[in-house]
């Protein structure tokens, strides 16, 4: 196995272990591995962990970390926002993987799921035990977990037919244009670098609305309330960042900025409304801004 991946101008001046982790989701620890082993190279010679990165240039990985099997309960710490016999909202910490995958074997929600809930192991897919939707690692908030076969299978129906509210915050940069809309822009995998997605022709149909909350002065950014119409990978990062407003501290869809600098993308899952999948009642679920990006706000200088 040999990937390629070309370095964008969002990773030059990085360390190839961090862009490599950042390129293909996999830890720093594993990429370091893999870098010790002499399966990273440029230009045909294997590099150091250290090496600063130019843009444009070629990184060949030449191999991957050991693929992961069944996951095992381990006793990670979950927030139940909302539960009963069938269904649990949690609410998702930022840093936390949902599955276990290439790069992320354990450590994951998943595992804690299974630790806090061992009933989990024969719902849904084995690897993902009663995950019925995804959020990226470094986005927070609200997911939906079905507890039974039969929750499972009606939320599976539900998200398909777009019947499942999801709503989010995205501080992007610069004004929409507009105060409010509709991105309708189909998604499919980036044909330059295959770990991410973007706007193509022949991608999976996807619609993201929007809102203008907030806009701000120096920066100049804004905050969005997103609605989910679809739920592709990086939809909202892939459709703000397509009509030229890439959510703050996003290094992959070029929101990192000097300016307004941030450990993770300004993104989070704020709201879900669903129908109880067994019972038919509505079940309404908010959670607030996490803390750290509650303090990139109160940094903000509102627009007159």
């Amino acid at each position: 196995m040999t990937e390629q991946y070309e370095v964008p101008a969002t990773l030059a001046g990085e360390r190839v272990d961090r862009a490599v982790a950042l390129l293909t989701g996999w830890t720093r620890v594993d990429v370091q591995a893999l870098i010790a082993a002499h399966q990273v190279e440029i230009d045909g010679r294997p590099v150091i962990k250290s090496r600063r990165l130019e843009e444009g240039e070629i990184v060949d990985v030449l191999a991957e970390p050991e693929p992961v099997g069944l996951p095992g309960p381990e006793d990670i710490p979950i927030v139940e926002r909302w539960s009963d016999a069938d269904v649990i909202v949690i609410s998702k910490p930022p840093g936390l993987v949902v599955h276990p995958g290439a790069g992320n074997p354990d450590g994951t929600l998943a595992n804690a799921l299974l630790h806090h809930h061992p009933e989990l192991a024969g719902v849904g897919e084995p690897t993902r035990p009663g995950i019925v939707h995804r959020l990226d690692r470094d986005t927070s908030g609200l997911m939906l977990v079905a507890r039974t076969e039969r929750a499972y299978a009606g939320l599976v129906e539900a998200l398909a037919l777009h019947e499942v509210e999801r709503r989010y915050f995205a501080l992007v940069w610069g004004v929409p244009d507009a105060p409010r809309g509709v991105i309708d822009a189909p998604i499919g995998r980036s044909i330059r670098v295959p770990t991410r997605m973007a706007v193509r022709q022949g991608g999976r149909a996807a619609r993201t609305h929007y809102e203008v909350v907030e806009s701000y002065v120096d920066p100049e950014v804004s905050l969005l309330e997103c609605t989910l119409e679809t739920g592709r990978t990086h939809q909202i990062r892939v459709h703000v960042a397509a009509i030229g407003h890439p959510v703050v501290g996003d290094v992959a869809y070029g929101g990192n900025r000097p300016s307004l600098p941030m450990e993770r993308p300004f993104l989070h899952a704020a709201a879900l409304g669903f129908d109880h999948p067994v019972t038919g009642e509505r079940i309404e679920v908010t959670e607030p801004l996490p803390a750290d990006l509650r303090a990139v706000l109160v940094g903000l200088v509102p627009s007159a």
